[in-house]
C-alpha cells in the first residue's frame, strides 16, 4: 500500500475509535453526555435574529436596594432602613418597560399585582410594590392627585371608629410621625372635584408591602412614597384596575 493509502487507513482508524470511544461513553442507550463532552449543542435553527432591544433608562434615585432602602432623616424625622431582602424583589423600586399604555406622568395602581407604576417619558416606567385594600375596602376608577402632604395628619373616619373604638383618641387628628398610618407622605385622590376618601401614602410596616390588608388606600414602604412624591405634582391622573 503506498504512503497516501497508509493515511487515509490510519485517518479511518482513528476515527473509528474516537466514535467508539463516544459510544462507549454513551453506553447501551447510544446517547451522548452532551454536557460532559463540554460541546456546543446550540442549533442554528434556536439562535434568534437581533432585535430591538426596549431601552431602560437610568436614574439615580432606581439603585442596589442597600441604597433606596437605608435609614434616612427627613422632615426632621429618623426613617428607619427597610430590610429589603424579606421584600420580593418585585415590589422593589425599578425601572421597567410601561406595560399601561397610559400617557406620561400617569400613575397606575394594580390592585392584584400589588404594583403602582409611574408612566415616564420614552417607553418605561418606574415600578413600586404596594399593600391595597382588603376586599370591601377597595376603590377602582381614573381621577387625578389633588394635592399632596409631607408627614400628613390622619384623621380616622367615624366608620372606622365605630370598628375600632380606641381610635377615638385620634379623632380630631394623629399628628405626623413615624407610627402614623399614612406614613412620610401622602397623595390625595379626587373623581370630578371630589375627594374620594383614598390615598396613595406611605407606611411604616414595610411588611404589609403585597398585601391586602389596609382600609382601601394605597401603600407604599416610606422611602418609596418619598420617591414618588418628589416625582409628581398637581393633578397627575391616576388609574386603579
Amino acid at each position: 500500500m503506498n504512503e497516501t493509502g497508509t493515511n487515509l487507513s490510519r485517518r479511518a482508524t482513528l476515527g473509528g475509535l474516537g466514535a467508539a470511544a463516544l459510544l462507549g461513553i454513551a453506553g447501551c442507550s447510544r446517547s451522548v453526555d452532551m454536557p460532559a463532552l463540554g460541546l456546543d449543542t446550540i442549533t442554528t435553527g434556536s439562535i434568534k435574529p437581533n432585535r430591538p432591544v426596549p431601552r431602560i433608562s437610568v436614574d439615580s434615585h432606581v439603585t442596589s436596594p442597600d441604597v433606596m432602602y437605608a435609614a434616612l432623616t427627613d422632615g426632621g424625622f429618623a426613617v428607619p432602613a427597610v430590610p429589603y431582602q424579606k421584600v420580593k424583589a418585585e415590589f422593589r423600586r425599578q425601572i421597567v418597560v410601561d406595560p399601561t399604555g397610559e400617557a406620561p406622568g400617569t400613575i397606575v395602581v394594580h390592585t392584584q399585582e400589588r404594583l403602582l407604576y409611574l408612566v415616564q417619558q420614552g417607553g418605561d416606567a418606574i415600578r413600586y410594590g404596594v399593600g391595597v385594600g382588603k376586599d370591601g375596602f377597595r376603590w377602582s376608577g381614573r381621577a387625578n392627585i389633588q394635592y399632596g402632604r409631607e408627614w400628613p395628619t390622619w384623621t380616622p373616619p367615624p366608620e372606622m371608629i365605630q370598628r375600632k373604638p380606641e381610635l377615638v383618641k385620634w379623632q380630631n387628628g394623629q399628628p405626623g410621625g413615624l407610627t402614623n398610618p399614612l406614613g412620610a407622605r401622602a397623595l390625595y385622590i379626587f373623581q370630578d372635584g371630589r375627594d374620594t376618601g383614598y390615598r396613595i401614602h406611605g407606611s411604616p410596616e414595610w411588611w404589609s408591602i403585597g398585601k391586602a390588608m389596609s382600609s382601601g388606600c394605597v401603600r407604599l414602604i416610606n422611602q418609596d412614597i418619598i420617591d414618588l412624591y418628589s416625582r409628581v405634582s398637581k393633578r397627575n391622573p391616576v388609574v386603579v384596575i
